[in-house]
């Protein structure tokens, strides 16, 4: 029997037993509540930034009125900041719908012995985080090529409508997709996610944490390219977008939800082309 099929068999027998582990409500409290204080400070940054966005294209449409230059060349200050901000929005979208598969990998690696509920949690959440952190460098780094090829409007939205159109279309059939299906059974799963890739210690729960990341990276990474069609600071769309994963996710019908929204999209991007 290979490590994963021990790991396995170590949850299986003693950290589940028979019935899916239940945090004690004062941690479950803390772990909420620590989750929901994380997602508030996200939005906040976020409204700020769009503020301060805001500003910056008023002014911007001035200085272009005056007939002078305002599309310098991203610093490596332009590159952080804007690395930075994919990051906070994605803690903001994705904390909601990761809360269950958090709390239920605190208190099953709790009851293996190992850590505090808590303790087990947040680890677990460091794994998660991490894998969405390098997306966000990865959307950076788009954005700056978008940027470069002058394929960017002010308002962080694709200035081409074939290109735009593309991006939804692109988005919509990835929904369709048995990729996309087979990420989202995993997030919709947390208890069966758990049977199958339990493993020992704190390194444990920490690549625990970034396997189920992954998963939902798979599931939602198109969702969010979506935001380089409609703008990346709309924050309507950005609040659409994480309500809609969160119904993906713990909906009674997310599966079905999903391939709807494939239709939605691709219908989307053929009229943006039109």
């Amino acid at each position: 029997m290979d490590q994963r099929a021990n790991d396995a068999a170590a949850f299986s027998g003693g950290a589940v037993q028979s019935a899916k582990p239940a945090p004690p409500m004062r941690d479950r409290i803390l772990i909420l509540a620590s989750i929901g204080a994380i997602t508030v400070l996200a939005w906040i940054y976020l409204f700020h930034l769009a503020h301060q966005m805001s500003l910056a294209v008023a002014q911007s449409n001035m200085m272009a009125a005056m007939g002078m230059t305002v599309d310098a060349p991203w610093t490596a200050a332009d590159f952080f900041l804007t690395f930075a901000m994919w990051a906070v929005m994605m803690v903001g979208m994705m904390g909601p719908s990761a809360a269950p598969m958090i709390l239920l990998a605190g208190a099953a690696r709790a009851r293996g012995g190992a850590t505090g509920v808590s303790a087990a949690a947040g680890i677990f959440g460091l794994g998660y985080v991490a894998v969405w952190t390098v997306f966000s460098a990865a959307a950076a780094f788009a954005q700056w090529g978008l940027h470069k090829a002058a394929l960017l409007s002010a308002g962080m939205a694709v200035s081409s409508r074939p290109v735009a159109a593309a991006v939804l279309i692109v988005a919509g059939l990835y929904q369709l997709t048995p990729w996309k299906n087979g990420c989202l059974i995993h997030c919709r799963s947390p208890l069966d996610f758990l049977m199958t890739h339990w493993r020992e210690g704190a390194w444990g729960a920490f690549e625990m944490g970034a396997t189920h990341g992954t998963y939902c990276l798979g599931c939602c990474w198109a969702l969010m390219m979506v935001l380089f069609a409609v703008g990346v600071m709309n924050l309507a769309w950005v609040a659409g977008l994480a309500a809609f994963v969160l119904l993906e996710k713990i909906g009674p019908k997310g599966a079905l939800v999903a391939r709807l929204s494939g239709v939605v999209l691709i219908g989307f991007g053929i009229a943006t082309a039109l």
